[in-house]
């Protein structure tokens, strides 16, 4: 603890002493309990305890705090210390109210007065002490009291450099914990020109603050662009002995130069010339000295050299204008490439992918090829290597596709589990965009499938198939390809989707040779079938049927294998038969479904070109072959609608367009409020309906993974126009449950309906629920513009999270004793609203996602159900127990839990629904 030596607090010494001396977990309990008893004795019946004997009963307390014991009393005495002008008492004041007041304590109005007359003291200690104080806490309530007190006290002339610095990294901590209580006011020029200070101290922190700052204002801190360049120059011109104290193992100032440059990041390339070639000035001297003899060979010396180096590089890279720069820098990053410091490659790696995408060094990264192919074949660490692949795909271009692709392919059959579904992605998109001969880009497809066809997702083939139906050129080879692929032993379910559909369409460019007649194609895909799942068997079963157009010599073979197919070939005619099942037509040209998977998963590697949304256009008379059934759909289209893995394998941490969050205080009217309760138990209905428009919605759950499909249908005869539903995750629902929605058509035709996706992340626990705000313009009845703005809860209850969990009689009983404590438990005993027969109340028990348990409670009468809910930061497990008593029309709910607050909840949305 602080100052026992110096303070001499010899009792504080001896209760350590025996703390530590105690043989058992009881006797220190015992000795604790003795010395809680004694200073609550001290503290109510002694009137006369002097500052010294208050700092040393506190620093016992918070001693015995940190030992992990809770602390309910001694915090009036803890703020009495901070009216001391004795500097150990007002530092353990301080100390423990930074570890033991909570935020929203009736104590903090005090404190803050407190705090507030050591800013304004003349003491710089004890303003220190307060500052560091705020930045413990460093919460909203104290970024609002002291959003003005900071920049005043940080810019004023009297302040002293070591309360300066303290100053500016405490308004930056509040900065970031509430941005939007901080306005650039009057202070921006004069803490920009901090900048300028003569203390290297005050310059740093300042350098922190401006930085932040400057992202959300650039207009109001410009001005630090050329105070940044001149401190950067003095640095980087400046000797040993002019820097000495500031100087880290022969590197002058790395911590400053790195942040300055991380500022100059913030904005683009200067327009005065003078200060333009002062900054180039700067940064071919950090070039320079990366390439001098070390002065050290100290591991220090290389890291605060290499970090002034990076933060260059990536300045270089973000001025994208000095082609003379980049394509230094480039070198001096290949130079790393077989470094033996891991961390050196895998940051050479990460700013070269950079470099590729500029024009003027895209060159000069592709002549380090060689070596970066070598990387992916020796390179120990498989971040360096999942590096390694997205250079090679970022420098890939028509000069060099072949052999990139041909070297990805070839480390893909040894690749690391957790990267070949991206490098599957990047091998595809590569082949895509560079083939000039389709055909290899067929031979590339169908290699990928047949060495990583576990991690090929349906995107991937769903796009072959887009392009060999678009290029006559190709399809003969196609099928001739894919054939010979069928034949192969090991043949993964993925090559028999890809040939069944290729076959189905095209079988017939191939049927002349012997070797791959009607007969002996629809024998290869029927002995596939039964290892295939049923999706596949669907489409075995459409390519059979389409085998009948185009082959209907085998038709006596088909016989029962769909008995629907069967009878339309029997019933139709030739000609209809040929109409229904002919070849489907071209696929509508749009951005490559797999880019879009892959901007999903890995937003770095955005292309640069815009590429225009197009509507979707379903083929309207056409069977398509649909991986899971035979119905009519477009397979771009359901690449869009794709499975729970492939939708959550987007960033959840990134915000959509359309998604926002609002403040814990807003009060909103909600539409549906009468009747939300009524998805607890349910996962898709109808939201809400009148003349005007129907909502709908469809859950889908996986651990703490949700997909909500909302369907919004416009009943009237006219279009609705500036569609716009917007998802909101109110106050603290924003950090315990995160949204992403996809954008809609800002237009709904009449009597049409358009769908959106939203996705949610359970982070922890919640009770709120998510809203939708839509809003629109439609035409009323007389012929008058309307507007329609209404907020909906979304039915996302955190019981949606739930994993069913199967138990027997004595499992479930032991757990339930197990979670016998008070706040453990909740229970309401209510009237029964609905009929209590078993047929009404099992299903809605197991709709809420539990499991419910048969034979497990002794009285037969009763329900149970076990689970548990998954969050990102825990798994709750959760026991419910509801007893219907049928003669006096009354049940009796309790649950268990391990979290208190999830119980109470659930108590409240479940007693609704019996």
């Amino acid at each position: 603890m602080p100052a026992v030596k110096g303070d001499g607090m010899r009792g504080l010494a001896v209760f350590i002493s025996d703390i530590r001396n105690c043989k058992s977990k009881e006797a220190e309990l015992k000795r604790i309990n003795k010395e809680l008893a004694n200073i609550r004795s001290k503290f109510k019946g002694d009137k006369t305890l002097d500052g010294y004997q208050k700092k040393k009963y506190v620093c016992k307390l918070l001693f015995i705090f940190l030992l992990g014991n809770d602390i309910d009393f001694g915090h009036m005495e803890a703020v009495n210390l901070l009216s001391s002008n004795k500097y150990t008492e007002k530092q353990i004041g301080y100390l423990f109210i930074s570890v033991l007041i909570e935020a929203n304590s009736d104590l903090m109005k005090l404190i803050v007065q407190a705090i507030r007359n050591d800013l304004t003291s003349r003491n710089p200690v004890h303003v220190n002490l307060a500052l560091q104080c705020i930045s413990n806490i460093g919460s909203r309530d104290m970024a609002e009291a002291f959003c003005t007190d900071l920049p005043k006290l940080l810019v004023s002339g009297d302040t002293i450099d070591f309360v300066k610095q303290s100053a500016a990294l405490c308004m930056l901590k509040l900065f970031r914990t509430a941005p939007d209580i901080f306005q650039p006011g009057d202070y921006a020029s004069r803490i920009v020109h901090l900048l300028n200070d003569s203390h290297m101290g005050v310059v740093t922190s300042a350098a922190s603050l401006i930085e932040a700052l400057s992202k959300k204002w650039p207009e109001e801190y410009k001005g630090s662009v050329p105070l940044a360049i001149s401190r950067l120059s003095r640095i980087i011109t400046a000797t040993y002995t002019d820097l000495q104290d500031y100087t880290y193992y022969f590197v002058p100032a790395p911590w400053l130069c790195t942040k300055l440059l991380r500022l100059l990041q913030n904005y683009p390339p200067p327009d005065d010339p003078s200060n333009k070639a002062r900054l180039l000035e700067c940064l071919e001297g950090i070039l320079n000295k990366a390439q001098d003899a070390p002065k050290s060979k100290k591991v220090q010396h290389s890291n605060a050299k290499n970090a002034v180096l990076f933060e260059a590089i990536a300045l270089i890279i973000h001025m994208d204008s000095e082609p003379n720069l980049l394509v230094r820098a480039c070198n001096q990053l290949g130079t790393f490439l077989s470094h033996r410091e891991t961390n050196l490659r895998y940051l050479a790696l990460e700013s070269m992918c950079l470099l590729a995408t500029s024009e003027f060094s895209h060159d000069a990264v592709k002549k380090h090829q060689e070596t970066i192919i070598n990387s992916l074949k020796t390179e120990r660490d498989v971040s360096v290597r999942q590096r390694a692949v997205d250079l090679l795909y970022a420098m890939c271009d028509r000069s060099n596709a072949n052999e990139i692709v041909a070297e990805m392919l070839a480390y893909l059959e040894t690749a690391d589990y957790s990267i070949r579904e991206e490098m599957v992605l990047k091998v595809a998109i590569l082949a895509e965009k560079y083939a000039t001969d389709y055909t290899w880009y067929v031979d590339v497809i169908l290699k990928l499938i047949r060495i990583a066809g576990d991690y090929v997702s349906e995107e991937v083939w769903y796009r072959v198939i887009q392009i060999v139906v678009n290029r006559e050129d190709v399809q003969g080879y196609a099928a001739k390809t894919v054939f010979e692929a069928l034949q192969r032993p090991a043949c993964h379910e993925n090559m028999v989707k890809v040939g069944g559909y290729i076959l189905g369409e095209f079988g017939n460019l191939i049927a002349g040779d012997q070797r791959s007649s009607p007969q002996i194609q629809f024998e290869l895909l029927h002995s596939k079938f039964h290892l295939c799942s049923i999706g596949t068997r669907c489409l075995l079963l459409t390519t059979y049927i389409k085998f009948c157009n185009l082959f209907p010599e085998i038709k006596n073979n088909i016989q029962q294998r769909a008995v629907e197919y069967l009878q339309m070939s029997k019933v139709a005619s030739p000609d209809v038969l040929a109409t229904i099942l002919e070849e489907m037509p071209p696929f509508a040209e749009k951005e490559s479904s797999l880019l879009a998977k892959l901007k999903k998963s890995k937003p770095q590697t955005e292309e640069t070109e815009n590429v225009e949304k197009e509507k979707k256009a379903r083929p309207q008379a056409v069977m398509s072959q649909d991986a899971g059934s035979s119905s009519l759909v477009d397979l771009d289209s359901s690449a869009e609608v794709s499975s729970l893995a492939d939708i959550f394998g987007q960033p959840a941490g990134v915000p959509s367009a359309n998604t926002s969050t609002i403040s814990n205080g807003d009060e909103v009217n909600i539409a549906n409020l009468a009747d939300y309760l009524k998805f607890v138990c349910k996962n898709n209905g109808v939201l809400y309906e009148d003349d005007i428009v129907q909502i709908g919605c469809k859950l889908e759950a996986r651990t703490n993974l949700a997909r909500l499909g909302m369907f919004y249908g416009n009943k009237t005869p006219h279009i609705f126009t500036d569609f716009n539903p917007i998802v909101t995750c109110p106050g603290s629902l924003a950090v315990q449950l995160q949204a992403q929605a996809k954008p809609v058509e800002p237009q709904v035709g009449a009597g049409t309906q358009v769908q959106q996706l939203i996705n949610f992340v359970c982070v922890q626990e919640f009770h709120k629920l998510p809203i939708v705000n839509i809003k629109f313009r439609y035409t009323d009845r007389t012929g008058s513009s309307q507007n329609f703005d209404k907020n909906f809860y979304l039915p996302l209850f955190v019981s949606k999270f739930f994993e069913p969990t199967e138990m027997a009689s004595e499992q479930f009983f032991t757990r339930w004793k197990a979670l016998g404590q008070p706040s453990q438990e909740c229970q309401k005993i209510f009237p029964a609203k609905y009929p209590m027969e078993n047929a009404v109340v099992a299903p809605k028990l197991a709709g809420i996602g539990a499991k419910l348990l048969s034979d497990v409670d002794p009285n037969p009468e009763n329900y149970v159900c076990a689970g548990i809910i998954n969050t990102q930061t825990q798994q709750i497990g959760t026991l419910i127990r509801l007893e219907p008593n049928k003669h006096a029309k009354m049940y009796r709910l309790t649950v268990r839990s391990s979290k208190d607050t999830v119980v109470k909840h659930l108590v409240e949305i479940l007693a609704d629904q019996f």
